[in-house]
């Protein structure tokens, strides 16, 4: 991230540089793919004026704050911006997961019946929907011992992903990861 800093109507101090450097880095912690800020710093008639432009991969945020004090109106510019981010990724996600929702009802409901090319037989498909638990290799295996299933899906622990294990005896164990 490239951060630029303009001084208006006044000479920008080493401590406030770092000020603001160290602030705009406070944000990457909400997003990282933050191309560039440039922060704007004026001093007009006793006010402290500070804008904010921020340029990311798809959007562009701009916030200004007007106080008494500098440092006052960097830190307020810059927590407008981080509302202006929670705002944003909390838009996005809620559409990913509207999007998601949808596919999945299409996809459920478009396996519901299949038809079977050789003999034109209508045949059903029961769709079952799991929500894998988070847990390691042993945990997953106790499970199994302790269940009825032949299998179990869960979310591996130290690979964070999803994995498949199948109880093929009393001692033998098959694990898919993907």
């Amino acid at each position: 991230m490239q951060i630029t800093i303009t001084a208006r109507h006044f000479e920008l101090t080493k401590a406030i540089r770092d000020y603001v450097e160290t602030a705009c880095l406070k944000v990457t912690k909400y997003f990282d793919h933050i191309i560039h800020m440039h922060v704007t710093l004026a001093l007009e008639n006793n006010r402290n004026i500070c804008e904010v432009s921020m340029q990311a991969s798809r959007f562009n945020l701009q916030s200004q704050a007007e106080a008494m004090d500098m440092y006052l109106s960097i830190d307020m510019a810059l927590e407008r911006i981080e509302t202006q981010i929670k705002k944003l990724k909390d838009r996005v996600t809620t559409h990913q997961k509207r999007a998601l929702k949808e596919h999945f009802q299409t996809f459920s409901r478009a396996s519901d019946i299949l038809v079977n090319q050789q003999d034109r037989a209508r045949k059903t498909v029961k769709t079952k929907r799991v929500v894998p638990e988070i847990m390691d290799v042993q945990e997953a295996m106790e499970a199994i011992d302790a269940g009825t299933e032949e299998f179990l899906i869960f979310k591996n622990v130290e690979t964070d992903r999803l994995n498949v294990l199948v109880k093929k005896d009393d001692e033998h164990y098959k694990l898919f990861e993907p």
